[in-house]
């Protein structure tokens, strides 16, 4: 059974999960011969955010535009920087940090302030909608997306 876990704990396995989903659809993209063109449009769009919100976090510029185009081999080389990232940031954080307030520039310039802890949900949300947007074109296309529920990964332990 789990154990109640704190704030920065919990994020850290939301992005292992969105980090193992994001590997999933990689793997799908390369085995399929679903056409790869959009779903690479999104998931280079996944990356690239995700990038973005670790920039504004940790006050940094922005050093990628919101839509790149990566091929599937880098998508996959961001994909496990970002984990990386991710999980630095996150073990440097405390729930107090999470709570506070950060102020950044969105990609129109205007700035803003949002809770750390907001800007997580944010990402992992935003992943799993653009995951689900190329779940629907590759079903479309007539082939099977790759299964990135995150309850399949907790019950198949692919994410502890």
């Amino acid at each position: 059974m789990y154990g109640i876990v704190d704030a920065v704990q919990h994020y850290i396995r939301l992005f292992r999960y969105d980090a193992w989903a994001n590997q999933e659809v990689l793997a799908g993209l390369r085995a399929s011969a679903a056409p790869a063109e959009r779903p690479l449009k999104f998931m280079s769009h996944i990356l690239a955010a995700e990038r973005v919100w670790l920039e504004r976090l940790q006050g940094q510029k922005q050093s990628v535009p919101v839509w790149p185009q990566h091929t599937a081999d880098e998508c996959a080389r961001q994909a496990a920087e970002l984990l990386s990232l991710w999980e630095k940031y996150l073990a440097a954080n405390t729930e107090a940090g999470l709570a506070a307030t950060v102020k950044y520039k969105n990609s129109s310039g205007e700035t803003w302030e949002s809770r750390p802890d907001d800007i997580l949900m944010h990402v992992i949300m935003h992943s799993a909608y653009h995951r689900g947007q190329i779940a629907a074109d590759v079903r479309s296309a007539g082939f099977t997306p790759a299964y990135t529920d995150f309850i399949h990964s907790i019950r198949r332990r692919l994410v502890e």
